[in-house]
């Protein structure tokens, strides 16, 4: 649309960025259980190895004394059996090592199945009972090691390292497969402590959520005050907009009082200063100055008029307001209708019986009068009032095929007192009083050509 065709009277409020408690609530929960995860899974992943480590240690520590007690002293030499009692020594592709070695380091036995195991491993002879460390190969693959030192074999005194190995890959395949399932529990450990906080948080909020839904009963008029059943965190909250709606609505009576006591007040004088004004026009020395006291005069009453509108169509800050467009257009239309009947002038209504405008019953009734008073009073025979929900709120619109507006007037007759239709009486405050209505909910006005012909008055106002 030409930026020209147009008067915005006021800019479009900036949208306001909305944000869950709830969910900023959860975000942060879920970052600090997401990192004491982070946390956990080294420290179990650690208690895991420990404890793999302990039980891969008294497996070897059984291996050990299996050979202890398989082994013989036969005039000081050491004598194996055969066959061992545990096959993982006899048989070859057990992995399971064995070995004896004398105080001086030199190996006396191995089992068979470390026959193919290069591992050059030392025993320490020092007295410390055993021991239980990792060693590597020649090949790099590394080993658990247990060494024992025995002093006696069967009541004979002898001195030998007992050591036994395993294979540290044996138990990768096992590891990996913990870390894989630490990874999976973990998550779904996650999941579903993010669900219960999800759950929890709904619940701790509702509260809120109730305390929502009181003040939109309050706005929209349903309710005068919200109530104390409330958490006691939030009844002060509660108790403060209480004060703060009964302080509005006091300021707004006693604005409105003083306005009618001032207006009462001043209703004598103007009657008297009126009557001067009729008893001055009446004598041929004094017409002039006369009709100049009559037209003050009847200013005065205009402008009184004009503030007493504008403080009782003050939109409240805390209310919002809900109202159906076509019975107060009904009733409008059957007014103007009589008060204009030599003009037959077709209405068409283009919007739907149900929509409803956000604005006060008031201040729409009077916002309308004014509007279609004066399409009734300039147009030809012809109106059209549309009326829809669009995004960017209620736009409603009145048209007629009247002369128009031209478009370098369309700014002058939007201010107080002025008039283009100068041989209708009137003191030019109709429009002014829409743009104080409009105004006041934070909508836009735009005066605009019509397709019928005429003016189009186009007014957005926003739904929240």
């Amino acid at each position: 649309m030409p930026l020209e065709q147009m008067v915005l009277i006021m800019s479009p409020r900036k949208k306001t960025k909305e944000s869950s408690l709830r969910t900023r609530l959860m975000l942060g929960a879920a970052v600090t259980v997401s990192l004491f995860m982070l946390a956990l899974f080294p420290a179990l992943q650690q208690v895991f190895t420990v404890a793999l480590e302990e039980a891969i240690e008294q497996r070897l520590a059984a291996d050990a004394s299996a050979l202890i007690s398989a082994a013989r002293i036969s005039q000081g030499q050491l004598r194996m059996p055969e066959k061992l009692p545990d096959e993982e020594f006899d048989i070859l592709p057990a992995r399971q090592l064995g070995f004896i070695f004398d105080p001086q380091g030199n190996l006396l036995w191995r089992s068979r199945s470390s026959l193919e195991v290069k591992v050059n491993y030392q025993p320490k002879y020092d007295g410390r009972s055993h021991e239980f460390l990792r060693t590597t190969d020649s090949e790099g693959r590394e080993y658990f090691i247990y060494d024992v030192e025995v002093n006696l074999l069967r009541g004979k005194s002898a001195a030998f390292s007992i050591v036994t190995m395993q294979a540290v890959s044996d138990y990768q395949t096992m590891y990996d497969n913990l870390r894989q399932q630490l990874y999976v529990w973990l998550g779904l450990a996650l999941l579903l402590l993010l669900g219960f906080l999800w759950l929890g948080l709904g619940w701790g909020i509702r509260s809120l959520r109730s305390l929502s839904a009181e003040l939109d009963d309050v706005e929209t008029g349903k309710r005068a005050s919200l109530s104390d059943e409330h958490p006691r965190e939030l009844l002060r909250l509660t108790r403060s907009l209480n004060r703060l709606l009964e302080s509005e609505r006091q300021q707004s009576e006693r604005y409105r009082h003083s306005l009618d006591d001032l207006a009462h007040s001043l209703k004598t004088p103007l009657a008297v200063l009126q009557g001067v004004g009729e008893v001055l026009s009446a004598q041929p020395d004094n017409v002039e100055q006369g009709k100049a006291l009559l037209g003050q005069v009847n200013r005065m009453s205009q402008q009184i008029s004009y503030q007493l509108q504008r403080a009782s169509l003050r939109k409240s800050g805390l209310l919002r307001y809900q109202v159906k467009l076509k019975p107060l257009v009904d009733s409008l239309i059957e007014a103007l209708d009589k008060v204009y009947r030599d003009k037959r002038v077709e209405v068409t209504q283009a919007f739907s019986a149900e929509l409803r405008v956000p604005v006060e019953q008031g201040a729409l009734l009077e916002l309308l009068g004014n509007v279609l008073e004066n399409a009734y009073r300039l147009c030809i025979a012809e109106i059209r009032i549309k009326a829809q929900l669009t995004e960017m709120g209620c736009e409603l619109s009145v048209e007629d095929d009247g002369p128009g507006v031209p478009k370098h007037q369309r700014e002058r007759i939007l201010q107080r007192g002025e008039r283009l239709d100068t041989q209708y009486p009137g003191q030019g405050i109709g429009t002014a009083v829409v743009k104080d209505i409009i105004d006041s909910y934070g909508g836009q006005l735009f005066v605009e050509d019509s397709s019928l012909g005429g003016a189009q008055f186009r007014m957005l106002f926003p739904l929240n």
